[in-house]
């Protein structure tokens, strides 16, 4: 009888610390759906600027302590591509190795700046991971704020006259060129340009049935 009792007690001990782990897993892959698309900053703003707008302008020093304007008009001709990101999300890590591609390839006439927001340790952490030392790396949350992003990684372009061309939610380097592409169509989304192509579905008609 003893020993049953013993054994049961295990039995429950075991299936104890089983749960117990479960919900340590279980707790951990919320948190890591969480910081998949991570908020930065209060967000909760009026006036957001939209494709069309002339965008902010902000003079600030990167991480390697060099001035940076965003916005207005740029005297070299090209434009910019502002990549927002965090150290926290998991997206951003995976996208700040394609946007060191994407910067060398489009270097001529586009100039790319990262924007993070948190402890200033980890920004330069991630630069020095992903090689992004020649990169432009802001620790701004206010551009965040004043272009409302609440979602990331998030891209905003801007025109080399200052003007918000396009912008949206980014995961992978297609979606990086398809805000270029919307800016040389016109269009404000490669949605909107995708849309627009696409041909009317012709209409049919139900031939008479003859008596």
């Amino acid at each position: 009888m003893i020993e049953a009792l013993i054994v049961s007690q295990i039995l429950l001990w075991i299936l104890f610390f089983g749960l117990a782990l479960g919900l340590f897993a279980l707790a951990r892959q919320i948190g890591v759906l969480h910081e998949r698309v991570a908020p930065l900053g209060a967000l909760m703003m009026d006036g957001a600027v939209e494709v069309g707008d002339a965008a902010p302008v902000f003079t600030l020093e990167d991480i390697h302590g060099r001035t940076v304007t965003i916005g207005g008009q740029r005297p070299d001709g090209r434009s910019q591509l502002l990549l927002f990101v965090s150290p926290d999300c998991p997206v951003c890590k995976k996208l700040l190795g394609v946007a060191r591609s994407f910067l060398r390839s489009e270097r001529r006439h586009l100039e790319l700046v990262l924007i993070g927001d948190g402890p200033r340790a980890e920004q330069e952490a991630l630069v020095r991971r992903y090689q992004l030392g020649d990169a432009i790396w802001l620790i701004a949350p206010e551009i965040g704020m004043r272009f409302q992003v609440g979602k990331l990684p998030y891209a905003i372009l801007i025109d080399e006259n200052g003007i918000l061309r396009s912008k949206g939610l980014v995961n992978s380097r297609e979606h990086l060129e398809s805000l270029l592409v919307a800016k040389e169509t016109g269009f404000a989304s490669i949605q909107e340009y995708l849309g627009e192509r696409r041909p009317a579905v012709p209409e049919t008609t139900t031939p008479a049935v003859r008596g």
